[in-house]
């Protein structure tokens, strides 16, 4: 890896004696039933030369995100936060608005629900949720997309139907890289990416991937697809921190993200690992210098 400045726009923090995390169950994800800081993070990160973070919300809560916003107003290394707010509420904006006089208010840079998690595959195009995505782009705010691939549909035409909304697609839309799969996930995705208001994190590959059993030339047709798709000016890097940790740890993250770009330019390298992000979330911290 060079010596970059890099920013992980993509990282979680929980602490178990606070809240539960009630996705964390059965064998596979046992790793994680602890709590992670960002203590814990910055070690590793800065080894990593990670300059600046993002931590994006992990349970649908109006608690969880004024913790990270204060979080973020104490720490020297997160420099943004994508929280959580009930998109159907009808006083969505006024919740919004609230989140940003909490301590650490400045630092909210998006919303983000958990769409993957929801039954209806159309869930995006609810009228009270595209009520609420409007009160999101209006606040100035991104929204990032986690959805799985059988959603996608759903949230191409919500982006197209919402331009002034920049849409960030996390973890490349959880491609089927454990089955080898790929030709209906990058349609979608090639859809999602014609449009303008539309950016992607490469990040979450490795445990989409077969448990134990991956290699990087098996992630390699799904980044290249969104290399293709969006272009190195609008994809942004993630580490997806500590979910990635079941299979890679943060410097094998960053390398390997760093392996899977090597067609890439050093000066497109230093857009999609640090610049990207710095534009798309409007980030005052960290500079490059």
């Amino acid at each position: 890896m060079s010596t970059r400045p890099i920013i992980d726009a993509h990282h979680h923090v929980w602490d178990l004696a606070v809240r539960p995390q009630p996705w964390i169950t059965g064998e596979a994800l046992a790793p994680l039933a602890r709590s992670f800081t960002v203590a814990d993070l910055a070690v590793e990160a800065r080894a990593a030369g990670v300059v600046g973070t993002v931590v994006v919300q992990t349970v649908c809560v109006p608690e969880e995100t004024p913790e990270l916003l204060a979080l973020a107003a104490g720490s020297d290394l997160v420099a943004g936060v994508v929280g959580w707010t009930d998109l159907t509420a009808p006083d969505v904006a006024d919740r919004i608005a609230a989140l940003r006089e909490h301590p650490g208010g400045e630092r909210l840079v998006g919303i983000r629900h958990q769409v993957q998690e929801e039954p209806d595959p159309n869930w995006l195009l609810r009228q009270d949720v595209l009520r609420g995505l409007l009160a999101v782009a209006r606040a100035g705010l991104v929204y990032e997309l986690v959805v799985k691939p059988h959603q996608l549909p759903a949230a191409v035409i919500a982006a197209a139907g919402n331009t002034g909304l920049t849409f960030v697609l996390d973890h490349l839309g959880k491609p089927p890289i454990a089955t080898g799969t790929l030709d209906l996930w990058a349609a979608h995705v090639r859809r999602l990416a014609a449009l303008p208001n539309t950016v992607c994190k490469l990040s979450g590959m490795v445990t989409e991937a077969a448990p134990g059993a991956w290699a990087p030339a098996d992630l390699a047709p799904y980044a290249d697809t969104v290399l293709d798709a969006f272009g190195p000016h609008r994809l942004l890097f993630g580490s997806d921190w500590p979910v990635c940790t079941l299979e890679a740890g943060y410097d094998e993250v960053v390398d390997l993200s760093d392996r899977l770009t090597d067609r890439l330019s050093p000066s497109e390298k230093d857009v999609l690992f640090h610049d990207s992000a710095v534009r798309v979330y409007g980030l005052r911290r960290p500079s490059r210098v």
